[in-house]
């Protein structure tokens, strides 16, 4: 296998940290996308067009290496739920997904040799009917104002969850290694 040249175009560290699982070196670089969702588009449409644009705006940068562009959109009922970025658009956030249940999508976008390879991946996830003083106490705990729908499943917001369906665990915390393995694979790295 030839040497190969990987950026992540992401600034989240949730996604560094999943991609160095894989145990191929890699740098990232934080695009600077506006992630509006357009008028009349989807949840996942939306996850589908901004992992896509981050890719392509990593190989203006980074000529030559393999990009890869991921994005999430909480979806609950057709309403895209982002970053709360403080703690009253979180505790709004889980107000409102509380008995309910919410579809993750992640997006996925891969750039390599000259070819694009994409996916969606969406995670079911229910969340309890939570009272008001558990949502006090979560946000006390893990403030997590830099994930969509407020709730790190990879932490304590595991606990504001009735049960969780889909196909890849690590989608949900924002890149799914599954099919991102299959795509490296498929454009020709060795993983593992």
């Amino acid at each position: 296998m030839k040497d190969i040249f990987l950026v992540l175009a992401s600034g989240s560290r949730y996604r560094a940290e999943l991609l160095a699982r894989l145990g191929l070196p890699f740098e990232t670089w934080s695009p600077d996308i506006d992630e509006t969702a357009r008028t009349g588009e989807t949840c996942a449409a939306t996850a589908c067009r901004l992992a896509r644009a981050k890719a392509e705006a990593a190989r203006v940068r980074f000529p030559g290496a393999w990009i890869i562009g991921s994005d999430q959109v909480a979806d609950l009922d057709g309403r895209a739920l982002g970053k709360p970025g403080h703690r009253e658009g979180a505790r709004s956030q889980l107000r409102a997904m509380r008995g309910r249940t919410v579809i993750f999508q992640t997006a996925l976008c891969l750039l390599a040799g000259g070819e694009a390879r994409e996916a969606l991946v969406p995670t079911q996830v229910a969340f309890r009917p939570l009272a008001d003083d558990e949502i006090e106490r979560y946000l006390d705990r893990e403030p997590a104002f830099d994930c969509a729908g407020s709730a790190k499943s990879e932490g304590l917001g595991i606990s504001l969850l009735e049960r969780l369906a889909g196909d890849d665990p690590t989608a949900l915390v924002g890149l799914p290694l599954v099919a991102l393995s299959a795509m490296l694979r498929e454009a020709g790295a060795q993983v593992p």
